[in-house]
């Protein structure tokens, strides 16, 4: 079965809103959008490269599709700043979207989300990745669908905006990788642990 790849940049106080830009999402007011940007390393551009590369569709919400859409629609399938997002099957959840043409190779799911996902884990292919899509990753952790969280941890605390994971879940991860930047960013990288099933080992 394949994975489903959580990635996200992440202040100590678990907000994952707005990380690229002042414009990215003010959603609720917030004002603080753009706090990644003092913290750029080389080393965290790598990391993404790795990560792509093991990877070959990406899930998102509406708002993350759009943005990164408007980013790298206009750029050419094999322009390296589009780092392979354009060549890649794409899913946009959304009940709003007329349809997904704004981006190509997008296809839209407007209902039985936790089911489609769920068909689309069962597929052959490499990992299915998603960043932002906060609203999506609450449906997806509380249906058990996320396997693996790739956190970039920031040293700072932004009091408010949305967080990563939905009130009142409980899920055991295991840390299977860290990795320390010279700007203050910590990578996280964590798997879900799950109970083995009742009938493992019989036999």
């Amino acid at each position: 079965m394949r994975k489903i790849v959580v990635s996200e940049f992440i202040s100590l106080d678990g907000v994952v809103q707005a990380p690229g830009g002042a414009q990215e999402d003010t959603e609720g007011g917030f004002t603080q959008g753009g706090w990644t940007h003092p913290y750029w390393d080389d080393g965290i551009g790598a990391h993404f490269g790795r990560m792509l590369s093991e990877g070959d569709t990406l899930l998102l919400g509406r708002k993350t599709w759009q943005i990164h859409g408007g980013a790298f629609e206009p750029m050419a399938d094999d322009d390296p700043n589009s780092i392979g997002f354009n060549s890649m099957p794409k899913y946009v959840v959304s009940t709003t979207l007329p349809d997904a043409s704004a981006w190509r190779r997008s296809t839209l799911i407007k209902d039985n989300v936790v089911e489609l996902v769920r068909a689309l884990k069962e597929q052959p292919g490499k990992n299915i990745l998603m960043d932002g899509s906060s609203v999506l990753i609450h449906t997806l952790a509380q249906n058990d669908l996320i396997d693996e969280y790739s956190l970039l941890v920031y040293p700072l605390v932004l009091g408010s905006g949305k967080r990563l994971f939905p009130e009142g879940l409980r899920s055991n991860l295991r840390l299977v990788e860290t990795q320390a930047f010279p700007s203050g960013v910590v990578l996280l990288r964590y798997t879900v642990e799950r109970p083995a099933s009742e009938d493992a080992g019989e036999g």
